[in-house]
This record gives structure tokens, C-alpha cells and sequence, in this order.
């Protein structure tokens, strides 16, 4: 499974791109443990101390809104991202 950095969330992980490996019954939230397990230093910057998601951070599975319950299948895409602001 996939998992697609974007901003700053790639900087702070080293890469925009990281292969996590879960059990074929997997959550999106597995997939996220397994990538914070592997670059914990994104913890902070996408978990709440209760362990939730930041309102602020969007998680998308195969480029739709995606929540830390739903089923996550061998080959998604998931991708995280912060707020983006510009003008």
C-alpha cells in the first residue's frame, strides 16, 4: 500500500512517497500506524494526543475522502495533506 506525502508532511517524513505493508484485512488506520510506526517524527504533526486525526490534515483514499475506519485494500493510494492557502 502506497501512501502519498504532500508539503510539509513530506519534508518532515524524507520522502512524498512511502510503501507500508499491512494485513490483507487492514483499516486506513492500520496503513497509518504502519507508516507512523516507520517515520514517527509525523506523528505530532498528524495525531492529536487523543490519537485522533487533526481536522486540519485531509486523508484521502484513491483521491477520495477517506476516514481512519474505512476498509484500505492492497493496492490503494492513500495520500495525506495539510491546509494549502495561496493567493
Amino acid at each position: 500500500m502506497e501512501w502519498k506525502l504532500f508539503a510539509d508532511l513530506a519534508e518532515v517524513a524524507g520522502d512524498d512517497r512511502i510503501t507500508v505493508s499491512v494485513p490483507a484485512d487492514a483499516t486506513v488506520g492500520d496503513a497509518l500506524e504502519a507508516l507512523l510506526d516507520d517515520r514517527p517524527a509525523l506523528r505530532e504533526r498528524v495525531l492529536a494526543d487523543d490519537g485522533t486525526l487533526y481536522d486540519h490534515v485531509n486523508l484521502l483514499r484513491n483521491g477520495a475522502d477517506a476516514s481512519l475506519a474505512d476498509d484500505a485494500a492492497p493496492d490503494d493510494e492513500l495520500a495525506l495533506f495539510p491546509p494549502v492557502s495561496g493567493g
